[in-house]
């Protein structure tokens, strides 16, 4: 069982995180999700998972230089730590470990 486990929409945002490296920022975390499920979210659910998993210590985030086309705002970026990484790690043995026990069912 993984030491701290995370919900299905945190892992998702997790698994983007982790996919987009070091150029994952909300907005970014946001289309690449909807794009990946064809689902539609809201970008405070995002920044909530977010904030929680930074909490937990499985992400890290800093800023990006202030530009002119976000109106002198600067990006927050988020990156995967070793925790966040071993946590998916866990999750992905345990799905596949239980994936793996359902028998071959023929629904022909």
């Amino acid at each position: 069982m993984p030491t701290s486990t995370l919900g299905e929409f945190q892992e998702l945002v997790l698994l983007i995180v982790a996919a987009l490296h070091q150029e994952a920022y909300g907005v970014l975390i946001l289309k690449t999700l909807e794009k990946e499920t064809g689902k539609k979210f809201n970008i405070s659910a995002v920044h909530v998972a977010l904030k929680r998993m930074e909490e937990k210590g499985f992400v890290e985030s800093n800023y990006g230089g202030i530009t002119k086309e976000r109106g002198g705002r600067r990006k927050k970026y988020y990156v995967i730590t070793l925790m966040g990484k071993r946590v998916l790690d866990e999750q992905y043995a345990l799905r596949t470990k239980i994936y793996q026990q359902i028998p071959k069912i023929s629904f022909s």
